[in-house]
């Protein structure tokens, strides 16, 4: 055998080996070749693409509620996209709570302002106040009465909603605040009768339910227009914008006065006038001057009785004035001044308490006709006053807290 033989032969010897080694680790790993196997079917035929969405004719439901298909279904076009499915009666009656103006949607169910207060209290007051007067920012819900022709109108539930069905479906649906939904139908009754109550709308025994709701009558049910700027003011901007030279002259038409940092003086920038330092005044001999007596209130005002049925009264309409003012022992300034001793007191006249620059320059003292003048019509009598609340405007209101304001001046 020759060199070339040997050669050859061993290489052969050893792919066979090679080859059958493969062999087996393949029969023993590899899963058998089916002996039927499957063959890849023919694609579908592709779906056509609709020529334009087809919709359905609107149809009512029991409720009246109008349902609108948005596509046609199987059956008219032969074509299924497969999408959402019909909603069910439950979840459709979770959505449908709308009321509208004439009270239509409302629940039955019923409520009073004297039910509606601690209700109000527990689960509004945080935010709106004890009486609906707003508590830093959140939104103030009384008072604003006679203000929207003002240059810083207060809009609130009493003087500017025109619908009443409006605060309900509000209540109803979103608040509390972060525990929406949570309130009865009773509750939100109350409730609502209890802010119409705090603007002096209803009175606090009035029920508030359904079969009441066409005789509560909203300040500004008659304040809306039809919004016509589509005709009268858009062609008017639409016309080229003036970018230099467009008013013969600049005035100012309104200072700062909410937040107290405009000078009420006239004459141009006060902050560029000249300071003057007054000259000291000449030391007078204290021991020489004569010690004035001290001003005392009118005798009528100290020493007249009190008709006790009015005072009472009185403490009951104060409610209205307790989330910013405190009375009694232990009373301490608030958002308002306390009253303690009011009756025949200076006007703005309490240390400390940081007036509105009129009420602390107005003088006078607090009389049965000052009060009864400023407790009407708090920024009529007063221009500027921060205080919100909108008056009060029954007579027999303004004598029953001003005996009650007599009671704690004593």
């Amino acid at each position: 055998m020759s060199k070339s033989l040997k050669l050859f032969g061993g290489t052969a010897i050893g792919l066979l080996a090679l080859g059958t080694a493969a062999f087996n680790f393949a029969d023993r790993s590899i899963a058998p070749f089916p002996e039927n196997p499957r063959t890849l079917a023919a694609l579908p035929a592709p779906i056509p693409e609709p020529e334009a969405p087809v919709q359905a004719a609107e149809t009512a439901s029991a409720d009246g509620l109008v349902v609108s298909a948005a596509y046609a279904d199987e059956a008219s076009t032969g074509t299924r996209f497969g999408l959402g499915r019909e909603a069910l009666p439950e979840e459709v009656a979770a959505w449908n709570v709308d009321v509208s103006p004439d009270g239509t949607g409302l629940p039955d169910g019923s409520g009073t302002a004297a039910e509606g207060e601690p209700i109000f209290e527990e689960n509004c007051a945080v935010c709106h106040g004890s009486f609906a007067e707003g508590v830093d920012n959140w939104p103030k819900l009384a008072g604003g009465d006679g203000t929207l022709a003002d240059d810083d109108p207060l809009k609130t539930v009493g003087s500017y909603w025109p619908y009443l069905s409006t605060v309900w479906d509000y209540v109803h649906r979103s608040m509390p605040f972060g525990n929406a939904q949570t309130l009865s139908n009773d509750e939100v009754y109350a409730i609502v009768a209890y802010i119409l109550y705090s603007n002096d709308i209803i009175d606090d025994e009035f029920e508030l339910s359904k079969e009441t709701w066409d005789q509560v009558e909203m300040a500004n049910a008659d304040g809306f227009i039809v919004d016509d700027r589509a005709q009268t003011e858009y062609p008017i901007w639409s016309t080229e914008p003036c970018m230099e030279n467009c008013k013969d002259s600049v005035e100012i038409t309104m200072r700062a006065t909410v937040l107290d940092v405009t000078p009420e003086e006239e004459g141009g920038d006060t902050a560029a006038a000249p300071v003057e330092t007054p000259e000291p005044a000449p030391v007078e001999d204290t021991a020489a001057a004569p010690v004035e007596e001290p001003v005392e209130a009118p005798a009528e005002m100290a020493v007249a009785a009190l008709d006790a049925d009015l005072v009472a009264a009185g403490e009951n309409v104060f409610k209205k004035c307790k989330a910013c003012h405190q009375v009694g022992e232990g009373a301490k300034n608030r958002t308002g001044p306390v009253l303690n001793g009011v009756f025949g007191r200076e006007i703005g006249g309490v240390e400390g308490f940081r007036y509105s620059g009129t009420m602390a320059e107005m003088g006078g003292v607090w009389d049965e006709e000052s009060l009864h003048a400023f407790l009407s019509n708090p920024r009529d009598y007063v221009k500027g006053t921060k205080m919100s609340f909108a008056g009060l405007k029954k007579d027999e209101d303004l004598a029953a807290i001003t005996e009650f304001l007599k009671s704690v001046s004593q």
